[in-house]
């Protein structure tokens, strides 16, 4: 008798959050510069001093960097941003099929299904992994130019800081904000996948292959960006900010539209798709891959046994 083919056997769970937090780090390595650029251009404008650089496209942000204050600010935050992927990422992408068979009603999932499966693991990642982004964003803001002092000398000591002098609730600081653009991206993001992904199958005009993957990682990546972006640079400015700066997030965005106009919601929008769309691409080929050869693996070794 004939076991299943790899099609017909199904990634555990555990295969799909293994296979997501590793496919999130390789995607986050990879494209960690253009979010450090993306930082930089979205906290432009808070500060007004003559001396201050400007910084202008995504390419003149990640060289006037590299100049300035060395490649390896590019990278500033990195440890943070793989713990975010390992903490968050795995969780909100790897959960997300499960989440949706949950609500499913029927044997075919439903647009309401898919979209509840996103609000439930994107809220429960940002939970989870709000501190390693706060950490993150600080790292990637900060300057040494102009005799300004870092404000933290490496990760954990930003951890042991922002616990030391704002409490453990200042590592969830901007968690409301932060919430907010993940339940926007999560949802737009993994449902506009899951619906290309789906459309271009069933109307066989791609195979469930990379091909397919990238088109529809581009797609998601194009509409989570524009609908997150509003709620993504206020919540840089909010988590970025010392305390007193700003009263409250409303503060913040209201300041933000007063000083420098509407405009500033969208601030970094090139570079922010450029990361995420290219995130995307990279994360949802590797999880995909992975998954699939895990699932091989595994049945291999259940037919061998």
């Amino acid at each position: 008798m004939m076991g299943p083919t790899t099609s017909d056997v199904h990634p555990t769970m555990a295969v799909k959050i293994f296979s997501a937090g590793v496919a999130a780090c390789v995607a986050d390595a990879i494209t960690f510069p253009l979010d450090t650029a993306k930082v930089r251009l979205q906290i432009q404008g808070e500060c007004q001093t003559s001396s201050a650089i400007r910084y202008k496209g995504v390419l003149g942000t990640i060289t006037t960097l590299a100049r300035t204050e060395g490649p390896m600010k590019l990278y500033g935050g990195l440890p943070a941003g793989l713990q975010r992927q390992i903490s968050s990422a795995s969780l909100r992408i790897g959960l997300y099929d499960t989440c949706q068979e949950f609500f499913a009603t029927g044997k075919e999932t439903s647009l309401g299904s898919k979209i509840s499966a996103g609000l439930t693991t994107g809220a429960v990642a940002v939970f989870i992994g709000q501190p390693t982004e706060v950490v993150k964003v600080r790292l990637q803001a900060q300057s040494h130019l102009h005799g300004l002092k870092p404000r933290y000398t490496g990760t954990y000591n930003a951890y042991r800081i922002i616990a030391t002098t704002e409490g453990l609730t200042g590592l969830w600081k901007g968690t409301t904000l932060n919430l907010l653009r993940s339940i926007i991206i999560n949802c737009t993001e993994l449902v506009t996948y899951d619906l290309m992904k789906e459309a271009l199958v069933k109307n066989k005009l791609l195979a469930d292959d990379v091909p397919c993957h990238v088109m529809s990682a581009i797609i998601a990546g194009f509409c989570a960006t524009v609908l997150s972006s509003p709620v993504d640079v206020v919540k840089t400015r909010f988590i970025n900010s010392p305390p007193g700066q700003y009263t409250s997030m409303p503060n913040c965005a209201m300041t933000m539209l007063t000083k420098e106009g509407p405009s500033a919601f969208f601030k970094g929008l090139v570079p922010a798709f450029l990361r995420l769309g290219s995130w995307n691409v990279v994360m949802f080929v590797c999880f995909e891959q992975l998954k699939r050869e895990l699932t091989r693996s595994r049945q291999t070794v259940d037919c061998a046994t």
